[in-house]
């Protein structure tokens, strides 16, 4: 983290990125002097209100932070920075967001956590929109002009007050992560949860060391007494995040049932001193790793591989058929993960695999309707791409038969006909004949 004094000294001469949380109530005029390399400005965590007019005179800057800062409007200075393609104001108060805010290049959009019940039309005229988070505001309706940003693939709405899903929505070519939960239309769905969930008294947990911990909570290793089995405990967070509330993440958790590519989940937590919520699942072995990292600034909605990333065919193929029957398992259930991504499933070196991570998961209607069909066709186009990922890192061994048959159908995954996709229970028969 860079400080103030260290700008406004001259320390910070030819920096790309400058990051300042320091309890800023105005901008600092200093940031101007960097105006010849500055790309990425990060002013999260301050008690910002506003931006100065005159921002487009950062000339190269293409990605801005300023969430958890005091903002009650998106700042109509974005509009005029002509590289800006990234803005983040997460966490604000923000209830009006200016069609002359939205700069041209935009590509990716942070709104999430906010106070939002409409957006421009404007918005569906940035043709490069690819990653769109609006999460936890009181949207009732989406402007129809998005129904133009065939570039979209990642739209996170979970938590406001839609109580339909647009039509074109479902018919975005390039949709492929999308999470509703929290919704009315959602919570109209009758959900087929198993009662039968156990419920483990917090004072049976034994605490250890933390494993691991994200935006929607802590996951952490603790004892089950009395047999002293070794499990992993998460607990969850009560606010949102960019992908929605995280008691939803617990919910689908429970409700997505037992599957050899899910971790198992023992039961619920009751009896915390906090009452937090909190759920104790298997603890995984070891061996078992990230297939990739989160997507990067650049790559805006691509995970990233390890470059030494490779795996034989025989790995590959038992990975790509576990993803496709836990996804058809989910499905079936009602359940589209919405973040079907390498960086979301775990495994080991014979190509075992879990697909973790249920903080994007949204419920539909199990009845086989055009709806239903389109939204687990959305998560289809998700598995085209891991398969792509995939393909890209198998070692010598594929088969010109067999490559020409995953080709194909990573492009029938991929097609922007949605409805043309293939289902996974097609997907995972393909699979298992090779």
């Amino acid at each position: 983290m860079d400080t103030l004094a260290q700008l406004k000294a001259g320390q910070l001469a030819g920096i790309k990125r400058l990051d300042l949380s320091c309890g800023l109530t105005q901008f600092p005029r200093e940031i101007f002097d960097l105006a010849d390399s500055l790309e990425i400005l990060n002013l999260s965590g301050n008690a910002l209100r506003s931006l100065p007019d005159d921002l487009h005179r950062l000339p190269h800057l293409r990605v801005l932070f300023c969430s958890d800062n005091a903002f009650t409007e998106l700042p109509a200075c974005l509009g005029q920075c002509q590289q800006l393609s990234m803005v983040g104001f997460k966490a604000n108060q923000i209830e009006q967001v200016p069609a002359a805010a939205l700069p041209p290049q935009l590509r990716w959009l942070i709104l999430t956590d906010n106070r939002l019940s409409h957006l421009p039309d404007e918005l569906g005229e940035r043709p490069l929109l690819q990653k769109l988070m609006l999460a936890g505001n009181r949207l009732e309706q989406l402007p129809a002009s998005l129904a133009q940003c065939h570039n979209l693939e990642l739209l996170r709405i979970a938590a406001n007050r839609l109580t339909q899903l647009p039509q074109w929505l479902l018919t975005l070519p390039r949709l492929t992560w999308l999470a509703y939960a929290g919704n009315p239309v959602e919570s109209a769905v009758e959900l087929a949860i198993d009662d039968n969930t156990a419920n483990i008294p917090w004072a049976e947990l034994e605490l250890a060391e933390v494993l691991g911990e994200g935006a929607s909570g802590v996951i952490r290793k603790a004892l089950r007494k009395p047999s002293n089995e070794a499990v992993a405990v998460k607990l969850y967070k009560g606010t949102i995040t960019s992908d929605g509330s995280p008691l939803h993440e617990m919910q689908a958790c429970i409700a997505a049932g037992l599957h050899p590519n899910l971790i198992k989940v023992q039961g619920r937590v009751i009896g915390h001193p906090d009452d937090q919520a909190a759920l104790v699942m298997d603890l995984i072995d070891p061996s078992y790793r990230n297939l990739a990292g989160l997507p990067s600034l650049a790559s805006c909605t691509r995970d990233i591989y390890d470059p030494a990333s490779r795996f034989s065919v025989a790995v590959a193929l038992r990975m790509a058929r576990g993803i496709a029957s836990v996804a058809a398992h989910l499905h079936r259930h009602g359940i589209t993960h919405g973040d079907l991504y390498g960086h979301n499933i775990l495994w080991n070196a014979g190509g075992d695999c879990l697909l973790g991570d249920f903080g994007a998961a949204s419920f539909h209607a199990t009845a086989d309707t055009l709806e239903t069909r389109a939204l687990q066709r959305i998560e289809v186009r998700a598995f085209g791409v891991l398969l792509e990922e995939l393909l890209e890192r198998i070692d010598a061994g594929l088969s010109d038969d067999q490559r020409q048959v995953l080709e194909a159908l990573r492009e029938r995954c991929c097609q922007p006909q949605v409805l043309a996709r293939p289902a996974f229970e097609e997907i995972e028969a393909l699979l298992s004949s090779l």
